[in-house]
């Protein structure tokens, strides 16, 4: 079906002079004003469709689309979840381990205690050993004194009798 009239205008650009006698007493005039309402009507149709059949078809592949994202995101969340909770049970089993380890720390600590206070009171007990190794490097510092005094001694010593016994050892027959 054409809009068009035969002169190339759109029928429903045309003014229409209907008055009272042409209404009521013209079937014609009736049947033709039934046939631009339909035109009319069609034309505004076509339109539409040109316009809602599209948009619905987007509308359409945009709603599969956001379930798609939705159901994906879903399975994702899932996935996620059941890996926190792998994860949550190696956390725990690794803080046991952890608190159990800290127990062994704390006891060795508490063993190291005793020992540091053992090493101080025997510290305590090498005091008059101390006082005694004094003495015996007072000692040791005469000795070493005396022993000097001895070197020097028995070197004058060498010197005095060493010129007389080098002139004597050439008489001797040995």
């Amino acid at each position: 079906m054409t809009t068009k009239a035969r002169d190339g205008r759109d029928p429903l650009e045309e003014p229409v002079a209907l008055n009272a006698e042409t209404e009521e007493g013209d079937p014609a005039a009736s049947q033709f004003a039934m046939d631009r309402l339909s035109q009319a009507f069609e034309t505004s149709a076509r339109r539409w469709e040109l316009i809602v059949y599209p948009t619905l078809f987007a509308f359409i592949i945009l709603a599969a689309y956001g379930f798609y994202l939705v159901f994906s995101l879903a399975k994702d969340v899932h996935y996620l979840a059941i890996s926190v909770d792998s994860n949550m049970t190696v956390l725990a089993s690794n803080m046991q381990s952890i608190s159990d380890n800290m127990g062994q720390i704390s006891s060795n600590v508490r063993t190291m205690t005793v020992g540091v206070d053992s090493m101080a009171r025997d510290v305590g007990t090498l005091e008059p050993m101390l006082t005694s190794i004094k003495a015996m490097d007072r000692s040791m510092q005469s000795m070493t004194f005396t022993t000097s005094t001895m070197r020097e001694d028995l070197g004058a010593m060498n010197r005095n009798i060493g010129r007389p016994m080098h002139f004597m050892n050439s008489f001797m027959p040995w």
